[in-house]
C-alpha cells in the first residue's frame, strides 16, 4: 500500500498514513470548497485592482496638471524619487548659462506632454548660473572647452540628486557666437565636449546632445517654450479659441485644437518672428516655394510619430540689423552720409557745429546729440516730430514686393481674424518704460502717446526722469532714443509685418506668469518628447491583452503573492488534517495496547 511520510514536520507531528485513509466528512468538504471559492474571489479582485483604481489615478494626475503653476513657485522637492531631471547649457555669444529642469512621471495620456518645470532652490529661486565670455572665444584652444563648462556642470550636478545623474539628459546647445566660427572650429570644440564631459560627469550625454543650433531652431524652441507655459498645447476647453489645422499628411483630416500664440522679439541687433501656420501653404512660384520651405518648420511634439495631435507647422525667421539699436545705427549712418553729401553739393556747414545742427525728427524736441563716424562728427538737434520720423525710418524696412528686407524674405500668411501674438523685448520696452502703456497693444493709443512724448521738450523729460515718473528700467539712453524706437516698432509691425492697425490680439510682455521664459525650455521639451513612449507602449500592451493574461505571473506580482498564499494555506490545512488522523490512530493504538496488557495480565492471573 502506498504511503506518504512527512519527515520534515516536527517530531510531535510525525505521521505515516495510507492514501486510502485520506477521506473527509461532507461538512469538511463544504468548508474546503468555501475556502477555495473565497481565494478565487480574492484572486479576481487582485487581477482587476489596477483597472478599478486606474481612473482615479488619472483624475488625480489631470488635477495635478492644473496645479503645476502653483507648484512651480515652490522649492523643488529633491527627496521625491519619482521626479526626473534634465540639464540644458545655452552657449551664447557673450556667455553661457546652465538651466536645470525637472518633471513628474507622465500621466499616461498619450495626448499630453511632459510637465517640465524649471528647478527652484531652497530660496525658491530658479536654478541657473552664467559664466563669461562665450564659448566661441575658445576657437583657437578647443581642448579647453570641457574646462570652460566645468563650473556650470558642477553647479548642475550639485542640484540634481546623485542617484539620478545617470538618467538625467544633458544638452549643450550653442547659438550665435558659435555660428560665426568655421565648421572645423565648431567641430573641434564639440568633439572635446563629447569626449571629456562623460569622463567627469555621469549625466546622460552623447554626441547628439552637443550641437550648434541654427537661428531657425532657436526661434522654434522659443515658440515652443512660450506656448507651453501659456498652456496652448493642452486640450481645448469650451471657452478656448481654436483653429482648424491641416498637417503635411494628405490622408489626415483637419483637426480642431487650441489656438497657439505667435511671438515677436526685437532685441538690440536683430528681430525675430515665429508663429503657427495652421493651413496648408501655397506658393506662387518655385523660387517662393524654395524660400518659404526654408523658413517653415513642421515637427511633432508628441511621443507618437503616427499621431497628429501635436504636429505643428511654424514659420520662423530672423532679420539681422532690424533690432532697435542696429536700426538706429543704420539711420545715423544715412543721416551722416546724406548730410555730408549735401554739404559738399551746396557748400554748406549744416551739422558741423553745435550752432548749426542738423535737424532730426526722431529725437525729442530740443535734445542736442552728436554722431561720430570715420573722423567726422555730426551735430543733431531734435525736432520731436513722430510723423516725420515714421517716414524717415520707413525705407530701412527694405520692403520688396510687399515683404520685409532687401532680399524680399518670404512671409507666411497670418489669419489676423483668428490669431494672437506676444511682443517681447523692445516691443515691451517701447510701450512700458516711458509711455507706461505696456500690455494689450492699441495702435491709436500708442501713436498718440508716442507723438506726445516726441513733442515734449527734452528738459521736461529729464525732470520727469529725475522725479521717477518713468519705470525703474528707464534711463537717459532710453529717453534719447524712445522717439526713434517707438516709430521703428510701429513701422515694423504695420508696414513690415502688415498687421492691421485695428488688430486686437497683440500683447507686449517681459514675463509670462511672472517668470522669464527661455528658449531652453522649448529645447528640452522637444528633445525629451519621446521619453513617455515606453511607459505608454507598456500600458497599451496590457490593455490589448485578455484579463487572464494580464493576471498571469508575468504581468501581476500581486497575483503571484495571492497564489503563494493559497498554496501555503492549502498545505497548512492538509497538515492539520493529517495531524488529526495521526492523533486518532494513535489513540486507537493506545486502546489496543491497553487491551493487550489487560488480556496478558488476565492470562497470568
Amino acid at each position: 500500500m502506498a504511503r506518504i511520510t512527512f519527515s520534515c514536520l516536527p517530531a510531535s507531528w510525525y505521521c505515516s498514513v495510507s492514501l486510502l485513509s485520506l477521506g473527509c466528512a461532507p461538512r469538511q468538504r463544504l468548508l474546503l470548497l468555501l475556502f477555495l471559492l473565497t481565494c478565487t474571489v480574492l484572486l479576481i479582485l487582485s487581477s482587476y485592482h489596477h483597472q478599478l483604481w486606474g481612473p482615479r489615478h488619472q483624475t488625480r494626475a489631470s488635477v495635478n496638471k492644473y496645479l503645476s503653476l502653483a507648484e512651480s513657485m515652490e522649492a523643488t522637492n529633491l527627496l521625491d524619487p519619482a521626479l526626473n531631471y534634465g540639464v540644458v547649457v545655452d552657449c551664447g555669444s557673450s556667455g553661457s548659462r546652465v538651466f536645470v529642469y525637472y518633471w513628474p512621471p507622465h500621466n499616461g495620456n498619450p495626448h499630453t506632454l511632459l510637465d517640465i518645470r524649471q528647478m527652484k532652490d531652497r530660496e525658491r529661486k530658479p536654478v541657473v548660473k552664467k559664466i563669461k565670455p562665450g564659448i566661441s572665444t575658445l576657437a583657437q584652444t578647443p581642448e579647453k572647452a570641457n574646462i570652460y563648462l566645468q563650473p556650470l556642470l558642477n553647479f548642475a550636478a550639485a542640484h540634481v540628486p546623485r542617484a539620478k545623474h545617470k538618467e538625467t539628459p544633458l544638452y549643450i546647445l550653442c547659438t550665435a557666437g558659435m555660428r560665426l566660427l568655421p565648421d572645423s572650429q565648431q567641430t573641434a570644440i564639440l568633439d572635446d565636449l563629447v569626449t571629456d564631459v562623460p569622463m567627469e560627469f555621469d549625466f546622460l550625454f552623447s554626441h547628439s546632445h552637443a550641437e550648434v543650433i541654427s537661428g531657425k531652431q532657436e526661434g522654434v524652441y522659443a515658440w515652443i517654450g512660450i506656448n507651453f507655459v501659456l498652456g496652448r498645447f493642452d486640450h481645448a476647453e469650451e471657452e478656448d479659441a481654436t483653429v482648424e489645422v491641416t498637417t503635411g499628411s494628405q490622408h489626415q483630416q483637419p483637426i480642431s485644437r487650441r489656438r497657439t500664440v505667435g511671438i515677436m522679439d526685437m532685441g538690440g541687433a536683430s528681430l525675430q518672428i515665429a508663429y503657427e501656420v495652421p493651413s496648408a501653404v501655397t506658393f506662387s512660384s518655385p523660387q517662393e516655394e524654395e524660400a518659404g520651405k526654408s523658413l517653415l518648420a513642421e515637427f511633432n511634439l508628441g511621443c507618437d510619430v503616427d499621431k497628429t495631435q501635436h504636429v505643428y507647422r511654424v514659420y520662423v525667421t530672423t532679420f539681422l540689423g532690424f533690432g532697435g539699436n542696429m536700426a538706429r545705427q543704420r539711420y545715423e549712418d544715412l543721416v551722416m552720409n546724406s548730410t555730408l553729401a549735401s554739404n559738399r553739393l551746396l557748400r554748406s556747414q549744416t551739422g558741423l557745429s553745435q550752432d548749426n545742427p542738423s535737424l532730426d525728427p526722431c529725437l525729442p524736441l530740443g535734445l542736442s546729440d552728436t554722431v561720430a563716424r570715420d573722423g567726422h562728427t555730426l551735430h543733431l538737434r531734435g525736432q520731436g516730430d513722430w510723423s516725420r520720423c515714421q517716414n524717415a525710418v520707413h525705407p530701412f524696412l527694405g520692403l520688396h514686393n510687399g515683404t520685409m528686407s532687401p532680399r524680399g524674405v518670404y512671409q507666411a500668411p497670418i489669419d489676423f481674424s483668428n490669431s494672437e501674438f506676444y511682443g517681447f523685448s523692445e516691443f515691451y520696452y517701447c510701450m512700458e518704460d516711458v509711455l507706461r502703456i505696456g500690455g494689450l497693444y492699441d495702435s491709436l493709443k500708442y501713436s498718440r502717446a508716442a507723438t506726445d512724448y516726441c513733442g515734449t521738450k527734452w528738459s521736461t523729460l529729464k525732470q520727469r526722469l529725475d522725479s521717477k515718473l518713468f519705470s525703474q528700467q528707464a534711463d537717459v539712453n532710453r529717453l534719447k532714443y524712445q522717439c526713434f524706437k517707438s516709430a521703428w516698432m510701429y513701422e515694423v509691425l504695420h508696414s513690415g509685418f502688415r498687421f492691421p492697425k485695428d488688430y486686437p490680439s497683440l500683447k507686449t510682455a517681459q514675463l509670462v506668469y511672472d517668470k522669464e521664459v527661455q528658449w531652453t525650455l522649448g529645447a528640452i521639451l522637444f528633445k525629451t518628447r519621446f521619453l513617455p513612449l515606453r511607459d505608454l507602449q507598456q500600458e497599451v500592451f496590457r490593455q490589448s491583452h485578455p484579463s487572464w493574461l494580464r493576471s498571469s505571473f508575468l504581468y501581476n506580482h500581486h497575483l503571484f503573492s495571492v497564489c503563494v498564499l493559497v498554496v501555503l494555506l492549502a498545505i497548512l490545512l492538509y497538515i492539520l488534517r493529517l495531524r488529526r488522523i495521526h492523533q486518532r490512530e494513535q489513540r486507537q493504538s493506545e486502546v489496543l495496547d491497553l487491551l493487550w496488557v489487560e488480556e496478558g495480565e488476565a492470562l497470568l492471573a
